[in-house]
């Protein structure tokens, strides 16, 4: 006798998880959501009426977290930017993660202005949504990089930086480079994680900035970590201004957690000088907070 054989299908698709953002994530949303008013506030006037301004997200998430102070729902970036008044003239959201991706096409269902792409920011930035942002067209662009570790590629924000009519917000993620490339021995490092530093970085120059070189017991040269990662931060600095040519890059904000452990510096490079000017000020309010 045969036994029919029972086919169950059981769904395993689970409700997204919003992510948990802690005091600082707050801090840099709370700054982001200052200069992108006052940008499109300046772009909306009647002086610069012939300009387009767009909002760009390379690493948007769905518009929605959960803060691990109030474990209440916060709004992420997307939402904050969207919500804005005066609004943009166009909206870029990028992520990587499907159902991210589907959470925002849920946010921008009635804004024909906001573009959701799905796919690898550091491709469809270059392809998708840079070169539509040119100074010719008289097109400007508001561009925020944060990624959750070493996942952004040099050649974005060199790209950023060299077409002249692009601001960005940089997450420098240094809780990543230490725990995976800035060891006290450098031959610890995995290639894996040396190729993404040098990915992020543009070069492997950083080494030589990251390390000296000391004798040991038996005169053989040996690298030694530097202790200060501010050597570092200053060091990307320099190449924001000298290599990817942005003329405005402040001094970036240290975002701490509750142990007062740097996890990233918060960078704003821009070619504007009213723009710079303006995120300096809010700068110079946030900087002791984002310390606590």
């Amino acid at each position: 006798m045969q036994i029919p054989f029972l086919r169950c299908i059981i769904s395993t698709k689970m409700a997204l998880v919003f992510d948990e953002i802690g005091y600082w994530s707050e801090i840099k949303l709370e700054i982001i959501e200052k200069y992108a008013l006052a940008y499109s506030t300046v772009f909306s006037s009647p002086n610069y009426r012939y300009l387009q301004h767009v909002y760009i997200d390379a690493f948007a998430g769905p518009g929605t977290n959960i803060s691990k102070t109030s474990k209440g729902q916060v709004r992420g970036s997307p939402q904050i930017v969207l919500d804005i008044n005066p609004p943009f003239k166009e909206y870029y959201f990028i992520d990587i993660n499907g159902d991210k991706v589907a959470e925002l096409n849920k946010i921008v269902a009635n804004r024909p202005e906001a573009h959701v792409l799905k796919g690898d920011c550091n491709k469809r930035l270059l392809t998708d949504v840079f070169p539509k942002v040119k100074q010719e067209d008289y097109r400007r662009g508001l561009c925020l990089l944060d990624p959750y570790g070493l996942n952004l590629k040099w050649e974005v924000i060199e790209t950023a930086g060299k077409k002249g009519s692009i601001e960005i917000f940089l997450n420098f993620p240094v809780m990543d480079m230490r725990r995976n490339v800035l060891l006290s021995n450098p031959k610890d490092a995995t290639s894996s994680n040396i190729t993404r530093m040098d990915a992020f970085w543009g070069s492997h120059s950083w080494s030589d900035i990251a390390y000296f070189q000391t004798q040991d017991l038996f005169g053989d040269f040996v690298d030694v970590k530097q202790k200060n990662i501010k050597l570092v931060t200053s060091a990307f600095r320099e190449r924001l201004l000298e290599v990817a040519q942005f003329k405005y890059v402040p001094q970036p904000i240290p975002m701490r957690n509750t142990k007062s452990s740097i996890l990233y510096f918060l960078f704003f490079a821009s070619n504007n000088k009213t723009g710079n000017k303006i995120l300096t000020d809010i700068f110079n309010k946030y900087r002791d907070r984002g310390m606590r």
